[in-house]
């Protein structure tokens, strides 16, 4: 089921996400519904608190412009390690139609629970490492704009208050058709 993204600054957003303590069949149809949810809005991550579920679960796919990557269910997500650094364009599908350049760890490696309860560990460079880095900053309530200068993070501010009120004006405007 798709389900709907908040848009920043949604002060759910900032809020910091619960550790999952039993993976079961309700933590699984979370990531099915978040994966769906990804895929129908073109994004290659995604984190729980986006969709309004504070718990510590992410899903990444950043497998069509990167070689060797393939989607990830990551329960419980820890960094363990960083490395390097890395400027990346970087963009959220809880910020539409932004992006800008944020600093990253250029090398991770992390530690999860996959979707059976298993503890895995996964080393990424890339766009993969900064996936995770991302995805992993919304469960503790950072958004990728809490990175930018405080003049560009009020810009976007401003424009995302001006999409939610355009969104909230169609949205009664459909329902007055």
């Amino acid at each position: 089921m798709v389900r709907e993204i908040l848009i920043w600054p949604d002060p759910r957003l900032k809020e910091k996400a619960l550790p999952v303590s039993t993976v079961d069949d309700s933590i699984r149809a979370l990531i099915d519904d978040m994966f769906e949810t990804m895929y129908a809005a073109d994004g290659v991550g995604l984190a729980a608190p986006q969709i309004g579920v504070l718990q510590r679960v992410i899903v990444t796919d950043t497998s069509p412009g990167h070689e060797g990557a393939k989607p990830l269910a990551l329960i419980n997500p820890e960094i363990l390690s960083r490395d390097g650094t890395l400027k990346w364009r970087e963009g959220c599908l809880s910020v539409p139609d932004e992006s800008e350049d944020v600093i990253r760890a250029a090398h991770v490696r992390v530690r999860f629970l996959d979707r059976d309860g298993v503890e895995q560990e996964i080393e990424a460079t890339g766009m993969t490492a900064v996936c995770l880095q991302h995805e992993c900053d919304h469960l503790d309530g950072v958004v990728f704009v809490d990175h930018l200068s405080t003049l560009k993070r009020e810009l976007i501010r401003k424009r995302m208050k001006r999409l939610k009120r355009d969104r909230t004006a169609d949205d009664v405007a459909d329902v007055r058709a």
